[in-house]
């Protein structure tokens, strides 16, 4: 992607595609980039075992919050995310 001024540039995660582990231990994200609006190519996000841990903890801060109730049946959540509703955090 090559740089343009006031270029608006957006990465979107592919939502048929689920994060893979590959042969080395790293984790894969698919990725789908778009320039205004179009897009332009794919690329792929490659986190450590260490690096996905703390990226799953920051989602659950970032997500800790009423909202999540509204989402979500705590039921259905990740062990994570259960007891969001009454304050609880399970990281």
């Amino acid at each position: 992607m090559g740089a343009t001024p006031n270029a608006r540039i957006q990465v979107s995660r592919v939502p048929s595609k689920p994060v893979r582990r590959q042969d080395d231990g790293t984790l894969t994200i698919d990725l789908w980039l778009s320039r205004d609006g179009v897009f332009d190519s794919d690329a792929a996000l490659r986190l450590t075992p260490a690096e996905a841990e703390i990226l799953h903890a920051q989602l659950c801060y970032a997500l800790d919050d009423d909202t999540a109730a509204l989402i979500v049946p705590e039921s259905k959540r990740p062990d994570c995310r259960r007891g969001v509703a009454t304050g609880r955090r399970h990281l």
